[in-house]
């Protein structure tokens, strides 16, 4: 069963919803498309700050960043006074 909703629009809205159906759609389509990609947006980040807490907690993987690191700078010329 299809959902009805009814929505007030500030000019920011409004302007953005003008831009949605650019592309020839009705305020429903656009108002649809719009839900959809941003859902789909906030899934892409979700993921990503899933996967930057399960590498930030890899144990293994931050030590071998330490050896890196130190190795660097033991390459890295002498500061000049």
């Amino acid at each position: 069963m299809a959902r009805s909703l009814h929505v007030r629009l500030d000019g920011a809205s409004s302007a953005a919803l003008d831009v949605v159906r650019a592309g020839g759609m009705s305020d429903s389509e656009a108002v649809r498309t719009a839900l959809r990609e941003a859902a789909a947006r906030r899934r892409v980040r979700s993921s990503i700050r899933e996967e930057v807490l399960a590498i930030a907690a890899d144990e293994a993987d931050c030590d071998e960043m330490r050896i890196i690191r130190e190795q660097m700078a033991e390459l890295a010329p002498s500061p000049r006074d």
